[in-house]
């Protein structure tokens, strides 16, 4: 694939002396590689006397042909929630810990940006989730999440009693400690530790996975990509009965309120070199490649 970045936009996560130093590293590169530079505004802060024209979030969404990202798969999300719509790519420099969206080590930061410049790359689809809370009849909120909406009573110590609904059918009543709708970008995630099926980021389909339900026979359940879920707060609820995106975003709910959990609109482009590979990630970062007993004497 020939490389047509002219422009690329940089965002990093501040509070972090090691995510200054690999945005300096990316910097310092794309600099010499007679690239389009801009910087995110708070960015800037991460580099000395930044050189570079800056500009808001939203801006470089609508400037650039590409967006580097430096930080883990939390900076990520942030940057799909607010630039997916805008259909520019985006390349994750992993400062993190998993790193299953943002996968390119600091220490191949040159080798890495080379390749992509060079046109050795591929780009996947991940679509996100677009979630509406709807109180007698109105929009209060809304927001989309790449990784998952978690409806949840706001406290480890409480449950919660909620109905399921999937495109306006009846599927159950349930009480449990809450309900989580994840993407399959998101079945690795929080998903994933509540005991849902790991699924390809490029299925179509979203996997609903109960929060231990105060039933045994509650399993996650996997639905068409083109679902609507609505999740509707019943009876005994906490006062912080909750709606989170990604678990960074937080919509406070109340009785009777429905969050209704759809696909969004525009996927977002997530970049990747060619060497990536999904099921290489699962095998290194969730230990699949470990075999019991298989140890050096």
């Amino acid at each position: 694939m020939a490389a047509s970045f002219k422009t690329i936009g940089l965002i990093g996560r501040r509070g972090n002396p090691e995510v200054a130093d690999s945005v300096a590293a990316v910097e310092t590169f794309l600099a010499t590689s007679g690239v389009g530079i801009f910087v995110e505004d708070r960015t800037a802060e991460l580099l000395v006397d930044c050189p570079h024209e800056t500009l808001s979030r939203t801006d470089l969404g609508s400037r650039c042909d590409l967006i580097i990202v430096v930080g883990g798969d939390g900076s990520l999300l942030g940057v799909a929630r607010d630039l997916a719509h805008a259909g520019v790519p985006v390349l994750g420099v992993n400062r993190g810990g998993l790193g299953f969206l943002a996968d390119i080590p600091p220490e191949h930061i040159g080798t890495e940006l080379q390749a992509v410049l060079n046109g050795e790359f591929k780009i996947e689809a991940h679509f996100l989730l677009d979630a509406r809370v709807i109180r007698d009849g109105q929009e209060i909120d809304r927001s989309p999440a790449l990784n998952d909406v978690v409806v949840h009573p706001g406290s480890m110590a409480r449950m919660m009693e909620f109905s399921l609904k999937v495109n306006d059918e009846y599927v159950y009543d349930q009480r449990s400690d809450g309900l989580i709708v994840a993407s399959p970008t998101g079945s690795t995630a929080y998903a994933l530790s509540a005991g849902g099926p790991i699924m390809h980021p490029t299925l179509d389909a979203i996997v609903v996975v109960p929060m231990f339900p105060h039933t045994l026979t509650s399993r996650p359940l996997v639905v068409p990509g083109d679902s609507v879920i609505s999740v509707i707060v019943g009876a005994g609820r906490s006062t912080t009965t909750q709606a989170s995106y990604d678990s960074q975003v937080n919509t406070q709910l109340e009785l009777g309120d429905e969050v209704r959990i759809s696909k969004y609109h525009t996927p977002l482009k997530l970049l990747h070199t060619l060497g990536h590979s999904f099921y290489e990630s699962c095998r290194s970062k969730l230990d699949w490649a470990s075999r019991v007993g298989n140890r050096s004497e």
